[in-house]
């Protein structure tokens, strides 16, 4: 028989909110792998259990060396159980490897449902949450970043994203520039914890308020696209990719980066384009 894998969610802020069952997850599995072993003490001192399994550390740095140890106690019959910092594994924290892993080796999987900062942000924002998508971390250079923002900026559903202190101004004033400074969004710090903090407002003025400095973990909801008032014609598809070009970007890029701003395919604009070159107008 092999063990079982378990994900166990933490408390994002507030140590009132673990799950009941994971004081008896944490007593009882013969191994803890946790991203931070000083966390985990403080967790299980916390909730007044002591692991008589084996603890070891599981995090990035030492994921993809730590995995084949784990799945070998799991073939071997073990209760493997893995929490992170706060939140779920796995949603932008270690755990996806280790998942993928055991999947492939047919070992049972199953979770300790616990917070995560990305529904509890959502549901705090005052934006839609019928349907959303999960965006994570954005990249940390600004080249990177306003391209990743700008696959998404003809997405409807509410988008959510973690971002770092000391990024923030940046991220919001990159939002801004590519979602329009109009775009509703709320900046979630600190959630569930004694400064939680839920900045609502144009993302142009939290760009703004955020430049004054923010501290504390932080979690950023912004509303989705809005639907086109009508639809673009091939001058306008024309006008805003040379718009794109004369600010830089190169024409593959500017072609897909309207496509999604129209919600129209990419070949759509290709032609357009093309058909413009055609018949000399300029680019």
């Amino acid at each position: 028989m092999t063990g079982t894998l378990v994900l166990a969610g933490t408390p994002i802020g507030d140590i009132q909110d673990a799950p009941p069952r994971l004081a008896a997850e944490l007593a009882g599995a013969d191994v803890v792998a946790a991203e931070d072993t000083r966390r985990l003490r403080r967790l299980t001192q916390a909730l007044g259990v002591q692991p008589k399994g084996r603890v070891v550390s599981y995090f990035e740095g030492n994921e993809s060396a730590r995995t084949p140890e784990l799945v070998e106690a799991l073939v071997g019959g073990a209760r493997v159980l893995l929490v992170t910092d706060a939140g779920m594994p796995s949603v932008s924290d270690p755990g996806y490897r280790l998942v993928a892993a055991a999947v492939e080796k047919d070992i049972k999987v199953t979770a300790v449902p616990g917070p995560s900062a990305v529904l509890t942000a959502l549901a705090l924002s005052g934006l839609p949450v019928d349907r959303f998508c999960f965006e994570g971390f954005l990249p940390r250079k600004a080249g990177e970043r306003l391209s990743r923002l700008r696959e998404v900026a003809g997405e409807r559903r509410t988008l959510v994203y973690f971002e770092a202190p000391h990024r923030l101004d940046d991220t919001l004033a990159a939002m801004a520039e590519v979602f329009g400074a109009e775009r509703r969004a709320a900046v979630c710090r600190e959630l569930t914890k004694t400064y939680e903090e839920i900045k609502r407002g144009p993302v142009g003025e939290l760009a703004e308020w955020a430049a004054e400095g923010v501290r504390g973990e932080i979690t950023v909801v912004v509303e989705g696209a809005p639907e086109q008032a009508e639809e673009l014609g091939a001058e306008e598809l024309v006008r805003r990719v040379r718009v794109r070009e004369e600010a830089g970007e190169r024409r593959k890029e500017a072609i897909a980066a309207v496509a999604v701003e129209a919600g129209v395919p990419k070949r759509e604009v290709f032609d357009a384009v093309v058909a413009a070159k055609t018949a000399q107008k300029p680019l």
